[in-house]
């Protein structure tokens, strides 16, 4: 993600901030803010991983089901 820092330097300038207070705020937020944030390709890659985590667990769950239930109708009589 980009910010437009003179632009925004220039919207905080017009509603009263002085020029130098809004270039700093400008770069703070482009340089210190933005990074941190999280994107869609982040959420989609994270949302990914937790389906495979989810899926290989349902499986192992299954199987166990399953493993258990073929113990009791073998075993069980």
């Amino acid at each position: 993600m980009s910010i437009d820092t003179l632009a925004y330097s220039k919207a905080l300038e017009a509603s009263g901030i002085d020029r130098q207070a809004a270039e700093a705020q400008a770069e703070a937020l482009a340089t210190h803010v933005l990074p941190q944030l999280v994107t869609k390709v982040d959420l989609d890659i994270a949302i990914e991983r937790l389906e495979h985590r989810l899926t290989l667990r349902l499986t192992t769950i299954v199987g166990a089901f399953d493993a258990a239930l073929f113990a009791l109708l073998r075993f069980g009589h």
